[in-house]
């Protein structure tokens, strides 16, 4: 298989359906990024086995998605099918994900020792030795807790929460809103 496609598989009530797909753009329609069907699709045929060229009969087309319109078959295979990435893909998706679960741990955990952050290094470090394991798909507050149980063992970590309240005179509230807003407070 070439890198200029790649193969998005679904099954339903034991029948193969499969379609072929630009990877990147597959992708991002996906993940919501393009909603155009057509700018993905290789071509429109639905395939029972893409690998052999079997293409799909116009009865199981019709038993399983009740209509025989490629495109309409083609977005409900894209959405609920089985996307395979490309290894480049799923690195990528992989690293900004570990990045976004670093950030949100030291932004929200502390050593409970010198209640400070820790630095994001160490944190890296630390996912690292402890061989945990990012899924791409899952969302970040999903990952964390069990993320944090494991570098448990390999640095402390405290979830650490202030309540700040600030009082700004009249006449600087708006230069205020501005530094409060880019602080992410």
């Amino acid at each position: 298989m070439s890198d200029k496609l790649t193969v998005v598989k679904y099954t339903f009530e034991g029948e193969k359906f499969e379609i072929l797909v630009k990877p990147d753009p597959a992708l991002d329609y996906k993940l919501g990024k393009i909603k155009d069907i057509s700018s993905v699709l290789v071509s429109d045929e639905i395939y029972q086995n893409s690998g052999e060229g079997t293409r799909a009969s116009s009865e199981k087309l019709q038993k399983a998605f009740k209509t025989e319109d490629a495109m309409i078959i083609a977005e409900k295979i894209l959405q609920k099918g089985d996307l395979n990435l490309t290894t480049e893909q799923r690195r990528k998706m992989t690293t900004e994900k570990r990045k976004q679960i670093i950030t949100f741990i030291a932004k929200t955990f502390v050593d409970p020792r010198s209640h400070l952050p820790h630095p994001p290094l160490r944190i890296e470090q630390a996912i690292t030795d402890a061989r945990v394991s990012i899924d791409p798909f899952k969302n970040v507050d999903e990952q964390v807790k069990d993320i944090v149980e494991n570098l448990r063992s390999i640095i402390p970590l405290k979830s650490e929460n202030l309540l700040l309240e600030i009082s700004v005179p009249a006449q600087y509230v708006a230069k205020s809103y501005s530094v409060l807003k880019s602080t992410g407070i």
